[in-house]
């Protein structure tokens, strides 16, 4: 099947898609309710879309097409508030978080969906392991080309959102030392990681999808696991590597940095991206997913170390006047609270860890964030 069109989307929208955890009120333990979510949530109005994911104990929520800070916030909040006053209807809760701290993947079952049931042939156990939860940020562009340069203009800052997002320390009831752990799972399947660097549409779908197609492997541009990659049908760039925040604040703060930062790239704000950009790609990567903001970088033309938490301190300062003219100063001000000290997702949990003893403790703590949205809460 030839590749879909590219659709030209109003430049620099954006959109959010989160993976949820379900979760039993009782033990905190994943509950397998994804159909009973959906099916309750079909006979209300619910403020964007939800869908089934992977595994029946997870759903997708996605927002609607914004422009600003203001009008996505709004959004996620009327859809938390929804999920919420549905799982008190179904005795289960919601939360964020990129793993559940102490789930066993065997016991996970594969929701009842022609697609599902087909990763599940072809990926084995590695589908049950993919019950981990993340963001999709999708950013508009005016054309392909402009979408090519995009994905590959921001690799330098993939870590950035990595480590900023990060909330998932823990894994099969283990502290991993990992701040997300989710990327991990991610990066084990064959379609993971970068995308090849091509710069023209023509030549992305002549040579290298078409060739791709051609072999079986893929069908469409669902296949890929990208870190980021283009979004065709929507006219979109999507980010994959965030891992799902605990609040749907933080959510909104991380597409608008995104945003901008885009804003900043399309004014020629840094040279364009060359194929060498990728060399300290995997390096910069894993320090992000191990350390958090405290992982220290390669910046990829300089060959110089940089302290992740400073670079994005640095880089927010550089991008305030897009977020003026965006209006997403308040968004990109949490994350300045966050790398400046007050600390990401991953480091809240395994504070809660400490006060509570338990990774029981550890999803207790969770559900009531994405309950409630107190972000005070973490400076306890």
């Amino acid at each position: 099947m030839p590749l879909a069109p590219f659709k030209t989307a109003e430049v620099l929208t954006m959109g959010v898609e989160l993976e949820l955890q379900l979760v039993n009120t009782a033990d905190f333990d994943l509950s397998a309710s994804a159909g009973d979510m959906l099916h309750l949530l079909e006979r209300t109005r619910f403020p964007g879309q939800v869908m089934p994911e992977l595994t029946e104990s997870m759903i997708e929520i996605a927002s609607g097409v914004h422009e600003q800070h203001e009008t996505l916030l709004a959004q996620l909040q009327r859809m938390r508030d929804a999920l919420v006053a549905a799982g008190d209807r179904l005795n289960l809760a919601v939360c964020g978080g990129g793993t559940h701290p102490f789930q066993h993947w065997f016991d996970q079952r594969i929701f009842s969906k022609p697609r599902f049931k087909a990763l599940s042939s072809l990926y084995g156990y590695l589908a049950k392991q993919f019950t981990v939860f993340g963001q999709h940020v999708h950013i508009g562009c005016s054309s392909a080309d402009e979408a090519l340069f995009l994905m590959h203009a921001l690799n330098r800052y993939l870590p950035h959102f990595i480590a900023l997002s990060a909330s998932s320390p823990y894994y099969q009831g283990t502290d991993t030392l990992f701040d997300s752990a989710r990327l991990n799972s991610v990066f084990a399947f064959p379609l993971s990681g970068r995308a090849p660097f091509l710069l023209r549409w023509e030549d992305f779908e002549r040579d290298y999808f078409a060739k791709m197609e051609k072999t079986g492997v893929v069908k469409s541009m669902k296949d890929f696991y990208w870190d980021i990659r283009p979004k065709p049908e929507f006219g979109t760039i999507e980010l994959r590597v965030c891992d799902t925040p605990l609040t749907v604040e933080r959510a909104a703060a991380l597409a608008c940095y995104l945003q901008a930062l885009c804003r900043h790239l399309l004014a020629g704000g840094e040279p364009p991206p060359v194929e060498d950009d990728y060399l300290v790609y995997n390096y910069n990567r894993f320090q992000a997913c191990r350390f958090g903001l405290d992982g220290v970088i390669l910046h990829p033309r300089r060959s110089e170390s940089l302290l992740l938490r400073d670079d994005i301190l640095a880089t927010l300062r550089r991008l305030a006047p897009h977020a003026e003219a965006l209006g997403s100063q308040s968004a990109l001000a949490e994350l300045h609270e966050v790398a400046e000290g007050g600390g990401n997702d991953a480091a809240y949990l395994r504070r809660q860890h400490a006060l509570e003893g338990s990774v029981e403790g550890v999803v207790a703590a969770a559900v009531r964030c994405f309950r409630m949205h107190k972000e005070k809460e973490k400076e306890n």
